[in-house]
């Protein structure tokens, strides 16, 4: 009798411990930006190519996220600004060709938000971030049978603490992200 409960005991924990791989779905999901211009106006971006990856249960309480953000894919829609933001005046996407982040802890602030606290790693400096979440909901994708979770992430950067621009006037210090994620469980 001992022995059943211990094992049924190790299969319940188990069962409420186990955390899936969840991965973005790029084709619905974007990584924004937005940045003050001349203090008057923002100018918007976003990146294109991207590796988010997460690990969560079926209810995707306490994500861990590990991402990996490509810095040439950047676009402002603005072909010559976009080439600047690749140079060494900003990004320097040849010495440093991708944006990491990774979660160091999560914290609960309601029934469908959070904050997320992780390492940002930017044109070579690693600093930690704070993004706000909320889980927009959870269904089941009807051609995979495979959960779908969607999210939104936002968060303020301070881009000189990064290195990134450098002192430029016309530019705002704060860069504002909005991620919007749907995420496939693997």
């Amino acid at each position: 009798m001992r022995k059943v409960i211990l094992i049924l005991s190790f299969v319940a924990f188990a069962t409420v411990t186990a955390q899936d791989t969840w991965k973005a779905d790029n084709a619905h999901s974007k990584v924004g930006f937005a940045i003050t211009h001349l203090m008057i106006s923002e100018v918007e971006g976003h990146f294109g190519e991207f590796d988010i990856q997460a690990t969560a249960d079926e209810s995707f309480s306490e994500p861990n996220f590990t991402v990996d953000i490509k810095t040439t894919s950047i676009d402002t829609d603005n072909d010559r600004r976009d080439d600047h933001l690749r140079s060494a005046d900003f990004f320097d996407a040849e010495k440093h060709p991708s944006l990491a982040f990774k979660t160091t802890s999560f914290e609960k602030t309601g029934e469908k938000t959070f904050k997320l606290t992780g390492d940002l790693t930017m044109h070579g400096v690693t600093k930690p971030v704070i993004l706000e979440g909320k889980l927009n909901g959870i269904i089941t994708d009807q051609r995979s049978q495979k959960l779908k979770a969607g999210l939104k992430l936002t968060g303020t950067v301070d881009r000189l603490a990064f290195g990134v621009g450098g002192d430029t006037p016309t530019l705002g210090d704060e860069v504002n992200m909005t991620i919007n994620l749907e995420m496939a469980q693997q």
